[in-house]
């Protein structure tokens, strides 16, 4: 048995005090998570066929990979947008990403529609999401029921947060990239991926939140990013003194997200503060966390203030999730990842579903 000690918190009926690994058949137990015995619970699956609009030939979409999931909760069942990829002889970072959706009314046992909602095609944005693909998407919806993803395009150049916008998780219209107009251009041609949406708690539903007046969205790949917009589309990424991005958390010497700081599942506004889930990697050299193989990702957390957004209250020492399974340390990425997108309340529960090792995905379960 291993286990990993770190402070408690509660936010809106989550609450997690002690993370414990132990191997065998047996389920994972994170604090109170539950990682159940049936992870991986989605997997490639090479019977899936596409027409790619651009080739004009026939794709086996998700004959390679998937993983990376948003998760969304629609008519009573949860919802996965998942990354999908379609050709496991090309190389890491080689293939093109398409999103697939996924329904489940248990969470955990889930069907699959046959065809990606999310896809490059001949429209204005192939320049940005061509031949990469769509990848890493996370959701959130408005009061009104407006869902609104933030995705990133990767045409295998420079790699751009995009959002697009739907009304029943099937059709989805792009709204390109988001920082597109923000500070004169500034930030369009530069790498920017992970989309954290703010979100709350409005009459038990997880909604979109605002705060002064406007939505507001952490994202970043290598350090917490903030940035704020009027119509969830065009984003305006806050600013230091001297122009550069202004970070809100950023890398640890000696800790499990010494390499990057990632954001993850949308952000939740609580009478707290916002808790916020983010990915951390830790680093290839002496810099590493002792406590985790070099190169793994993990699952922290971090509190910041409900008014101001940037100030932290409080950051996890150790990760909450880390890689303990098999299949989480196999596959494209064999360093170990446990990459966490999507966080639902359902039945009583808190799901969190989170890629493993770019090859298929996860979920762990408080309340199990």
């Amino acid at each position: 048995m291993q286990t990993f000690s770190y402070s408690k918190w509660s936010a809106a009926g989550l609450v997690m005090v002690l993370v414990v690994a132990c191997s065998g058949p047996k389920p994972l137990v994170t604090g109170n998570f539950v990682k159940p015995a049936t992870n991986p619970i989605l997997k490639a699956d090479s019977t899936l066929v596409f027409t790619c609009p651009i080739k004009k030939t026939t794709v086996r979409w998700q004959k390679a990979d998937v993983f990376n999931p948003a998760a969304i909760v629609k008519d009573g069942k949860i919802c996965l947008l998942y990354r999908c990829e379609d050709n496991p002889a090309a190389a890491l970072g080689g293939r093109t990403s398409r999103i697939g959706l996924a329904e489940s009314t248990d969470g955990i046992h889930f069907t699959r529609h046959p065809e990606p909602v999310l896809y490059p095609d001949n429209d204005a944005f192939q320049q940005y999401d061509y031949p990469g693909g769509c990848e890493d998407p996370r959701v959130a919806v408005t009061e009104e029921g407006l869902y609104v993803m933030a995705y990133t395009a990767w045409n295998q150049q420079v790699a751009r947060l995009c959002i697009a916008f739907s009304k029943d998780l099937m059709h989805w219209e792009k709204k390109g990239p988001a920082f597109a107009k923000a500070h004169e251009g500034k930030f369009l041609n530069q790498w920017s991926k992970s989309g954290s949406i703010l979100t709350t708690i409005k009459r038990g539903k997880q909604v979109i939140a605002k705060v002064n007046g406007k939505y507001w969205m952490y994202w970043g790949e290598h350090k917490v990013n903030l940035a704020w917009s009027d119509n969830l589309y065009d984003w305006h990424p806050t600013l230091d003194e001297k122009g550069g991005l202004k970070g809100v958390i950023e890398p640890r010497v000696g800790k499990f997200d010494s390499h990057l700081t990632e954001c993850g599942p949308p952000a939740l506004l609580t009478k707290k503060g916002v808790r916020l889930f983010y990915n951390g990697k830790n680093q290839n050299d002496a810099t590493a966390d002792p406590a985790l193989p070099r190169g793994t990702y993990s699952v922290g957390e971090v509190l910041l203030d409900k008014k101001d957004l940037e100030t932290v209250l409080f950051r996890s020492e150790q990760p909450f999730l880390v890689p303990t399974l098999a299949h989480e340390k196999t596959g494209q990425y064999q360093a170990g990842t446990t990459f966490a997108e999507g966080l639902v309340f359902y039945k009583k529960s808190w799901y969190l579903y989170y890629g493993t090792a770019d090859s298929f995905v996860g979920v762990a379960v408080s309340g199990f």
